[in-house]
């Protein structure tokens, strides 16, 4: 259970904190639901109280686990598919995930490729999708602003 003022992340959206836990009729049903505001983009996202772990909401991680996250970053990239329709895929579903690791992994995959030749603008929209959504997790675990965040990102890879 989260409280008002936690700092949570949300799958594909990124972190971000609990603004209130609000009851809300929706089709005949009253149902309590966590406010969260994201930080990047600024977005609020209703999530059910009574279903926030199977879409993914967690508390943020501590902060050795962002050093592990860049070690990610830094380590050998993983194979992927050279078709881009399937890589893409594959890598939305590693998103999909919430795990920051995996999202890591994302990043350092497409940011290799992206050095190598230039990315599809969906595989572009991927990777900026990707970064900030580790970017706002540094930010709220590490107290950093996000160019700095972006910033260690780029230079870990």
């Amino acid at each position: 259970m989260f409280s008002i003022g936690d700092k949570v992340a949300y799958p594909m959206h990124g972190a971000g904190i609990v603004e209130s836990i609000e009851d809300r009729q929706i089709l005949g049903s009253t149902k309590s639901y966590y406010i969260v505001r994201t930080l990047h983009g600024n977005m609020q996202i209703m999530v059910p109280v009574n279903g926030c772990e199977q879409v993914g909401l967690r508390c943020i991680v501590e902060p050795s686990f962002i050093d592990e996250v860049m070690g990610v970053l830094g380590s050998e990239s993983t194979p992927m598919d050279d078709n881009w329709n399937r890589r893409n895929r594959d890598n939305m579903e590693r998103m999909k995930t919430g795990d920051l690791k995996q999202v890591a992994g994302v990043i350092r995959n497409l940011l290799r490729i992206d050095r190598v030749k230039k990315l599809s603008t969906g595989e572009k929209q991927l990777l900026n999708n990707a970064r900030q959504i580790l970017a706002s997790e540094m930010v709220l675990v590490n107290g950093i602003t996000e160019d700095e965040a972006q910033a260690r990102i780029e230079s870990a890879v």
